[in-house]
């Protein structure tokens, strides 16, 4: 082991980061819970997170956005579609390949999850202040610029 290693008292960041998310999430699906939204769960976001809400997206993009595999955000989706958010249907491009798409259920509550995210995001700004909560937007949105690219607006 080397000896000229220093360790600060500082907590990590990836700790900090977690905590953060945790937070951030376990608030969501609290609210999400109270909209009627209570079989939606934090594993669902590799899927609501990624999906072109319009159009929808194939499995590999699907899994390419959230880092995972395709074996991974398949059981998801397969499981959303079971809950009846989500639905299969052929790619008009590529008659081998299917499209993942947002049923009507699935829109209304990609809807509702959007409207808490922002109204959450308001809230964090009101409670730790606009310009440090618009601070922390621009870092994450500079650190992960280029994952970003990849997402659905």
């Amino acid at each position: 082991m080397q000896d000229d290693l220093e360790y600060t008292s500082q907590t990590p960041m990836i700790r900090l980061l977690g905590i953060s998310f945790d937070s951030f999430a376990e608030e969501l699906y609290r609210r999400m819970a109270a909209e009627g939204l209570g079989d939606i769960r934090p594993g669902h976001g590799c899927v609501f997170g990624g999906i072109d809400p319009d159009n929808g997206s194939r499995l590999t993009e699907l899994a390419e956005r959230a880092c995972m595999t395709k074996q991974s955000v398949g059981e998801v989706t397969s499981d959303l579609e079971k809950r009846g958010y989500l639905e299969r249907i052929a790619d008009p491009d590529d008659g081998r390949a299917k499209i993942i798409r947002l049923t009507a259920t699935g829109r209304e509550a990609y809807a509702i999850g959007r409207r808490l995210i922002d109204d959450l995001e308001r809230e964090w700004a009101q409670r730790y202040g606009e310009e440090r909560i618009a601070a922390l937007r621009d870092a994450l949105e500079a650190v992960t610029a280029d994952r970003l690219g990849a997402l659905p607006a």
